[in-house]
């Protein structure tokens, strides 16, 4: 979508062609027959726009809940945090007077934080920032915000203020393909930190996979967020937003679980603990972390809170003898285990009745879709199979449907 695209979707013949799209309930796979449709009710110059428009409100409701008032363009949605996710991080930010969203897009950040404080919006992007705009007045919420079209990874367009904040919210996409290096981002890390030396508290988003050997020695918080039950993102923390080294945070909730220690500090103690590790077999309950737990290295830190133990230094499985509920693992009760042996697998499942499985991994080569066709499995039981290590040996251990209350 182009600029005069947009802006004619904002007159009123735009209105009804997005309505008149809208009422088609439109896919993306089926684009060329909706828009033969609108094109025999609207010119093709509007058609287009309101039919890109419908679908992508109809994707987009699963971030956003007021998507059908908001306007977009797929990869702006496609890295927009959800809503949800946004008005947690947002949060972080309320002690603070004005604040600044840099790299807005369409805006999705700028909603969250508006609400908080008086928040500036900066953008390189001119449709994007037309869209933000439109969407920040259709939510009543373009009094509290002024918009600036600049270059973010050059000089920042305002003076050094104490009581500014800043989130950053860097591009990490170069010709469609994923950027993962933090020093290809756009801005690079390098110049985040540079703007250090003018404004104290700066959030930064950055990819949940991120290499955090590149983050060297930055005085910074890294926090995993996941929202129901998927990794979503990380952010780094300065200044006085930072308020520990670490952090795993749940969403919805928000469940958070911190430590003061590095990932330079965890890193030493994991090679000790392989060293003086013994491992356990599988005992009543099997744990299985959420992802950002994993992701900020509290696996470990975990299974003190629920009095369970790890299998093999290596896997991300706990296990104990009884039952813990919490909003950091999933917890399946263990039926029986096994060493992994394809025949004596199947046989035992057999013999139980066994018809339909899930199955989970870590640590195993085998894919879990090869897997249940090797099984052939027949019979009215369900059950899900996890393989893993027992002290790096191959197992598989057998569970009931989840027990998640």
């Amino acid at each position: 979508m182009q600029l005069d695209d947009f802006n004619r979707l904002l007159e009123e013949d735009g209105e009804r062609a997005i309505e008149a799209a809208a009422a088609l309930d439109p896919s993306e796979r089926d684009f060329l027959q909706y828009y033969q449709t609108l094109q025999r009710t609207f010119p093709s110059e509007l058609a287009r726009p309101a039919l890109e428009t419908a679908i992508l409100r109809k994707e987009a409701i699963t971030k956003f809940p007021f998507a059908d008032r908001m306007f977009f363009i797929r990869e702006a949605l496609e890295q927009a945090s959800s809503h949800e996710v946004s008005s947690y991080r947002a949060d972080r930010y309320k002690e603070f007077p004005r604040l600044a969203d840099l790299g807005c897009s369409i805006g999705g950040d700028t909603i969250t934080m508006s609400r908080v404080a008086p928040t500036i919006g900066v953008d390189r992007d001119r449709l994007r920032l037309a869209m933000a705009r439109q969407n920040l007045n259709n939510l009543g919420l373009l009094e509290n915000t002024i918009l600036v079209q600049h270059e973010i990874s050059e000089e920042l367009p305002f003076a050094a203020d104490k009581g500014l904040a800043l989130f950053c919210d860097p591009s990490r996409r170069e010709a469609g393909r994923r950027i993962f290096s933090v020093q290809r981002y756009q801005p690079a890390l390098k110049t985040v930190l540079a703007w250090q030396q003018r404004f104290q508290a700066i959030g930064v988003k950055i990819s949940p996979g991120v290499d955090v050997d590149e983050l060297g020695d930055c005085d910074a918080e890294i926090e995993f967020i996941s929202h129901k039950g998927a990794l979503k993102e990380a952010m780094l923390w300065f200044g006085p937003l930072r308020r520990n080294a670490r952090k795993a945070t749940i969403l919805p909730g928000p469940h958070t679980m911190e430590s003061d220690e590095s990932f330079r500090v965890i890193h030493s103690q994991f090679e000790r603990f392989k060293t003086d590790f013994q491992g356990v077999d599988p005992q009543e309950y099997l744990y299985e972390p959420d992802p950002a737990i994993i992701r900020a290295g509290m696996v470990r830190t975990l299974g003190k809170h629920l009095n369970a133990h790890q299998m093999d230094p290596h896997i991300a499985y706990l296990t104990a003898s009884k039952e813990i509920a919490s909003a950091f693992a999933r917890v399946w009760k263990i039926i029986d285990w096994m060493p992994f042996n394809l025949k004596k697998l199947r046989r035992y499942l057999r013999e139980h009745r066994v018809g339909q499985v899930v199955v989970k991994k870590r640590g195993s080569p085998i894919q879990p879709e090869e897997l249940i066709r090797m099984l052939r499995l027949e019979g009215e039981v369900n059950r899900v199979l996890f393989l893993t290590q027992l002290r790096g040996k191959p197992i598989v251990i057998i569970c009931m449907q989840n027990l998640d209350h």
